[in-house]
């Protein structure tokens, strides 16, 4: 299936107003964004492509259809493969490339650029069945950073590669490899340059500016951006998959969450799926994905409540953004604390949802 920006406005169009009569009986919206399942609703595949200051006003309906019809898109690749009875990791990786191929989220072809304008990715994945995972940090030239992150699950005995290292490995794994100039986007480009002009402009920071642009995100929304999935299998495996392009004007090989285990990406058969999206030095010091499956595991939490908890403790401590949660039963949670999250579900009989803003 593919769409253009011309006209999957009518396609999206269609789309929403066929999933507009789902029950509400099925779903409970809390004010912060989270969808909770109920016992009689099983989902198989949760995404999200980003969280930030994503507004109704300031999207085009042109626009809003391409992103509706980019997440209607990945969800589906995904959901056919577990209909075929594929394994979630399968599901996990087709869906995250779809994202991945789309200029319009920031994950391989439209990442965002660096301060020395290039394209530095980052990617995991990990399996709730052997709790097996990988990951790779700055590749620059792996078209689909989420094959290099399974490729290192699968092919090495290692967790994380970065650089030109991941790169080789990538390759000598039969990944394809681009030029570089592969992920370059105009739209994106232009981002840079914005931010770097307001970089330039310390005489209008007050102290908490100043604070700000030392750490290189003197813009809050520079930050956000990531892809991310997670997809139950009919044999009751759990898979997470994230992918990202990074933070726009990122400094000195800064890396986030997306790549860390743990903290970006977590799957356990006993609990849940996670993939994180937002600021990521907060989720990393707040170890959030795992943090979750902890919560449940251990004061036997709902997926909703866990997932909750966790959020909040990031937001005290001044970071924000989202998640999509899947536990082993089927229930999904999507909670945010900004403005808005592209994410989507599907459900085991293939009723699809796709949402943008708070609800």
């Amino acid at each position: 299936m593919h769409f253009t920006l011309k006209n999957s406005w009518w396609a999206a169009l269609a789309f929403l107003l066929a999933t507009s009569c789902t029950s509400k009986t099925n779903n409970e919206q809390t004010s912060t964004g989270t969808t909770a399942a109920s016992d009689t609703t099983k989902y198989v595949l949760v995404i999200h492509g980003g969280a930030g200051t994503i507004l109704k006003k300031d999207m085009t309906p042109e626009k809003e259809a391409a992103y509706t019809a980019a997440l209607t898109q990945a969800l589906q690749a995904g959901y056919s493969l577990l209909k075929q009875g594929k394994s979630s990791l399968d599901a996990i990786e087709a869906t995250i490339h779809v994202l991945e191929d789309s200029p319009l989220f920031n994950a391989g072809k439209g990442a965002v650029f660096t301060h020395d304008g290039k394209n530095e990715l980052d990617a995991s994945i990990m399996d709730g069945k052997t709790l097996g995972a990988g990951a790779v940090a700055g590749v620059t030239n792996v078209r689909n950073p989420i094959s290099a992150a399974r490729a290192v699950m699968e092919k090495s005995e290692h967790v994380m590669m970065v650089g030109p290292g991941a790169e080789k490995f990538a390759k000598e794994a039969g990944l394809e490899i681009v030029a570089p100039a592969y992920f370059f986007t105009e739209s994106r480009w232009e981002g840079l340059q914005k931010a770097i002009q307001e970089d330039s402009t310390k005489s209008q920071l007050d102290h908490d500016g100043k604070t700000a642009l030392k750490m290189g995100i003197l813009n809050k929304d520079n930050k956000f951006g990531t892809v991310g999935a997670v997809a139950l299998d009919n044999r009751g495996n759990l898979a997470a998959g994230t992918s990202t392009g990074g933070m726009t004007n990122k400094k000195y090989g800064r890396v986030g969450d997306a790549p860390i285990i743990g903290a970006g990406t977590y799957a356990n058969n006993q609990t849940v799926g996670i993939s994180c999206t937002g600021w990521g030095e907060f989720y990393i010091r707040s170890v959030v994905a795992h943090d979750i499956s902890a919560l449940m595991e251990y004061k036997n939490l709902s997926v909703a409540d866990a997932s909750q908890q966790v959020l909040d403790k990031v937001g005290k401590l001044g970071g924000d953004g989202g998640l999509i949660a899947l536990d082993k039963n089927g229930r999904v949670a999507t909670p945010f604390n900004t403005e808005g999250m592209y994410r989507g579900t599907i459900t085991a009989d293939g009723k699809i949802e796709v949402k943008i803003y708070k609800e």
